[in-house]
């Protein structure tokens, strides 16, 4: 089965805003960071359900949001090929919330390579923050990354 959805980078002053997830039932992303997002709902296009999911995450409102990246994870979970729309996002309005998905945090952006994120975030993010837009593909095996791929794009 294909699952689409997003990832969105929330910057600020030099910091990005992060999520630490909490128990998942398959537990693949717990005590991982990673940016706000989720899948898309039916009828809904990636920048409708990175605005839903930023704001559902977060109680931030983003007001530009920037196509940085699509990412594909075939099966990631061992079953399911995720396709990703990664977006950042430095304007946007509202007050930050708790949230029931894990533990928020701003971070230093230029630490975030060094907190306890999926292998694959670490050769990717910094594409993102540094805005070149690519497609890429990672390859997972019961959570270890077994091999990547990408192209850059004007």
């Amino acid at each position: 089965m294909n699952i689409l959805a997003t990832l969105v980078y929330l910057q600020k002053n030099g910091k990005t805003l992060m999520i630490r997830h909490a128990e998942h039932k398959h537990g693949l992303y717990k005590g991982k960071w990673n940016g706000l997002g989720g899948k898309l709902e039916e009828e809904e296009s990636p920048e409708e359900g990175a605005l839903r999911e930023a704001f559902e995450e977060s109680g931030y409102k983003p007001k530009e949001l920037k196509l940085t990246g699509i990412l594909t994870f075939p099966k990631v979970d061992d079953k399911n090929d995720w396709y990703v729309f990664a977006y950042t996002c430095s304007k946007f309005s509202g007050k930050l919330k708790e949230s029931k998905e894990g533990i928020l945090k701003w971070h230093d952006t230029s630490q975030l390579l060094k907190l306890n994120l999926w292998e694959g975030d670490h050769i990717f993010l910094p594409w993102i923050l540094e805005g070149k837009f690519f497609s890429a593909k990672f390859l997972y095996k019961k959570g270890k990354l077994i091999s990547h791929k990408e192209v850059f794009y004007p």
